[in-house]
């Protein structure tokens, strides 16, 4: 994670982009990824181009990482931490093949 965080930073510091990123434009660029994220499966969800949907998925992460640097936290510290606390939502013995939401497990 570390060798991708460099690089991200790298490239925008070659482009002077860092000026752009504030917390609430990559909040928003995240969102706006994830619905050209979205818009690869909008007619056909059984035929979409792998390599769009890549470079989509890409784009999120991207952005996500650019957040996470942002707010001077571990991508994975925070990932971890918070599938703890799903874990602890959706117990293997009430969740398991099934989709219910937690609050009516």
């Amino acid at each position: 994670m570390i060798d991708i965080m460099e690089e991200i930073d790298k490239f925008n510091k070659e482009r002077d982009w860092d000026k752009f990123h504030s917390v609430e434009n990559l909040a928003k660029s995240i969102s706006i990824e994830a619905g050209e994220l979205l818009e690869c499966f909008q007619w056909d969800n059984e035929n979409y181009d792998k390599d769009e949907v890549c470079e989509e998925l890409a784009d999120v992460f991207t952005y996500c990482i650019q957040m996470a640097m942002k707010l001077k936290v571990d991508p994975k510290e925070i990932i971890l931490k918070k599938l703890d606390k799903t874990k602890k939502k959706y117990p293997v013995e009430k969740a398991k093949g099934i989709s219910t939401k937690y609050n009516k497990l």
